[in-house]
C-alpha cells in the first residue's frame, strides 16, 4: 500500500512541484488549494500525511489541524509557512503537528521528514495504542528477572518514576539494559505521555552535539536556513536521554551543565533564554570517576547528573535472571520470524547459566535471534549453541558431583558457528594449567581474539562486542597495562 500524502497550499507551482517529486519517490500525491476542499479531500483519502499551509484563501491552516486529526486520528502533519512567525509555529506543534518547514522547501529536509514519520507510524493502529505498546515494552515485563539484584534496580525505577528528581545516572557495563532502564524510568512515571528524546553522545562532534542539544535560529551560520528546535525543547515536559554521556566533549559538558542547573538554554545564535521541564537521564559505561582525574569530564557536571544512580550489574552476576530472559527472547523471536521453537532443554539451559557473558544481556539476546534466524527446530538443545560456549559446559559438568551431569549432545554440521574466544580461553587455559583463569583475562583474550579477526579495526571490532568505540580504545589501553592476554595461535 502506497503512503498518502495530501497537499494544501493555495500556490499551484507548488503543488506541481511536490506533486511530481513525492510521486516519483513512490507516494500517492493529492492536491488542495482551500481550507473547505483539504477537508474534503481528507475526507475522501485518509491521507497519511498533511503537508499544510498556514495561510490559505478561507482561513487559517492552523485551524484544520484538530479537524483533520478527527477524520483521521493517525494523519501525521507538516506545517508550512512562509514567514518566520514563532507563534504560529508554538502553535502548530501544541495543536498535533509533527513538523514545521519554512518556504522555500528543502526538499531533501522534507524527505528525511517523511520517511523518519513513516517508520515510526508503520505498525501502529492508533497513537493512544502506539504509546500503551511502547509503554509495555519497556516495564516490568520486558525487563525480565527474579534476583534480587534487578529487584532492587525495579524498586529504584519505581521510586524514581514518583518523584520530581530532574537528574539521573545510569551505569554499568554494555549490554546491560542501560536504555531500557531510561524508559522504563519514563514510562512509569507521569511524564510518559510526553515525548521521550534519546541521543548518543559520542556520535557528534562538540558543534555538532550543542545543535542537537539545544537547537539553532535561523541565520546562525552558514546553511541555518530555518530555525531548528534542539531535543531538550523537544522533550519539553518529557524525558531526555543522553547516551554514553561519558563520551560528551569538554566543551559541551560546560553548556549541559549550565543546563542543568538552570533547567533554560539558548539556541545556537539565540539571544535569550529558553525554559522547559524536562528530566534527564544519563548513562554511561566508563568509570567517570576515572575520567575525571584523566581531565576528560568535569567534577561538578558528575555530581549534577548523579543525583540519584542506578548501577546495573552484569549478567554474570545474575544468572538466575538467565533463563527467564533466554526463554523471553526465543519466544519473541520465534513469534516474530514465525519459527517452531517453544523451549529450552535442560543441558542448553546450564551451558546458558555457566557462560560468562562479556556482552551480557545484549550478546544473548543476539545469540538467541541468530539460533531462531538459522535453525527451524522445536526446541533449543546445546547442539545449537556455539563451539566455546559447549564446550565451557563440558568442562564445568565434567568437574562436577552431580550424578544427573550427561555428556553433551556433540556438535552438528548445522550448528552456528560463532567465536567466542574468551571462552576457548578458558577451555585451553584449563586443560594445559588445571587453573581457572580470572574472568577479566578471559575478557581480555576474547577482545584481543575479536580486534584480530576485525585486522585491528576498532570500529568494527566495537561492534562486534556491544561495546563503544571509546569504550573499546579504554578497555585496550587497560589490557596494555597489564599481562598481555593468551592469544590463539
Amino acid at each position: 500500500m502506497k503512503v498518502r500524502v495530501l497537499v494544501i497550499d493555495d500556490e499551484p507551482s507548488i503543488s506541481r512541484s511536490l506533486t511530481r517529486i513525492l510521486t516519483d519517490k513512490g507516494y500517492e500525491v493529492s492536491c488542495a488549494e482551500t481550507a473547505a476542499d483539504g477537508l474534503a479531500r481528507a475526507e475522501e483519502i485518509r491521507p497519511h500525511f498533511v503537508l499544510l499551509d498556514v495561510r490559505l484563501p478561507d482561513g487559517s491552516g492552523l485551524d484544520l489541524i484538530p479537524r483533520l486529526h478527527q477524520i483521521e486520528a493517525e494523519t501525521q502533519i507538516v506545517v508550512v509557512t512562509a514567514v518566520g512567525d514563532t507563534s504560529s509555529v508554538v502553535r502548530a506543534v501544541k495543536l498535533g503537528a509533527i513538523e514545521y518547514l519554512r518556504k522555500p522547501y528543502d526538499m531533501e529536509e522534507l524527505l528525511l521528514i517523511l520517511e523518519k514519520a513513516a517508520r515510526s507510524g508503520a505498525d501502529r493502529t492508533t497513537l493512544s495504542g502506539f504509546r500503551e505498546k511502547d509503554r509495555s515494552h519497556y516495564s516490568r515485563n520486558e525487563l525480565r528477572f527474579r534476583g534480587p539484584e534487578m529487584t532492587a534496580v525495579w524498586e529504584l525505577i519505581q521510586k524514581l518514576a514518583k518523584s520530581d528528581a530532574t537528574s539521573v545516572l545510569i551505569t554499568g557495563e554494555s549490554g546491560t539494559g542501560k536504555e531500557l532502564v531510561a524508559r522504563a524510568i519514563h514510562f512509569e512515571s507521569e511524564r510518559r505521555e510526553a515525548p521521550f528524546m534519546e541521543i548518543n553522545c559520542a556520535n557528534f562532534q562538540e558543534n555538532l552535539l550543542e545543535n542537537e542539544l539545544f537547537g539553532h535560529e535561523r541565520g546562525a551560520f552558514t546553511g541555518a536556513s530555518r530555525l531548528k528546535r534542539g531535543l531538550a525543547e523537544l522533550a519539553d515536559g518529557g524525558t531526555l536521554f543522553l547516551d554514553e554521556v561519558g563520551e560528551m566533549p569538554f566543551g559541551t559538558q560546560a553548556k549541559l551543565l549550565r543546563f542543568l542547573e538552570s533547567r533554560s538554554f539558548r539556541r545556537v545564535g539565540g539571544g535569550h533564554d529558553i525554559g522547559i521541564d524536562i528530566r534527564v537521564v544519563a548513562a554511561t559505561n566508563v568509570d567517570l570517576e576515572d575520567r575525571i582525574e584523566r581531565g576528560l569530564f568535569r567534577k561538578d557536571l558528575f555530581y549534577r547528573l548523579q543525583v540519584i544512580s542506578v548501577q546495573l550489574p552484569p549478567l554474570r552476576d545474575r544468572r538466575e535472571d538467565i533463563d527467564l530472559l533466554a526463554e523471553h527472547f526465543l519466544g519473541r523471536y520465534s513469534s516474530e520470524l514465525k519459527k517452531g521453537f517453544e523451549a529450552i532443554d535442560a543441558q542448553a539451559l546450564t551451558c546458558l547459566r555457566n557462560y560468562a557473558w562479556p556482552g551480557n544481556v545484549r550478546e544473548l539476546q543476539n545469540l538467541i535471534e541468530r539460533i531462531v534466524i538459522i535453525e527451524d527446530e522445536a526446541t533449543l538443545t546445546p547442539a545449537h549453541l556455539p563451539d566455546a560456549m559447549r564446550r565451557d559446559c563440558e568442562v564445568s559438568r565434567s568437574r562436577s558431583k552431580d550424578p544427573e551431569d550427561t555428556a553433551l549432545v556433540p556438535a552438528s554440521s548445522s550448528e552456528v558457528r560463532d567465536r567466542e574466544a574468551g571462552a576457548r580461553y578458558a577451555s585451553k587455559s584449563l586443560s594445559e594449567n588445571q587453573t581457572r583463569p580470572t574472568l577479566r583475562e578471559i575478557e581480555d583474550a576474547y577482545i584481543a581474539e575479536v580486534l584480530e579477526e576485525c585486522e585491528g579495526n576498532k570500529s568494527q571490532t566495537a561492534r562486534v562486542l556491544g561495546l563503544s568505540r571509546q569504550g573499546l580504545i579504554d578497555r585496550i589501553k587497560r589490557m596494555g597495562s597489564t599481562k598481555s592476554p593468551a592469544r590463539r595461535s
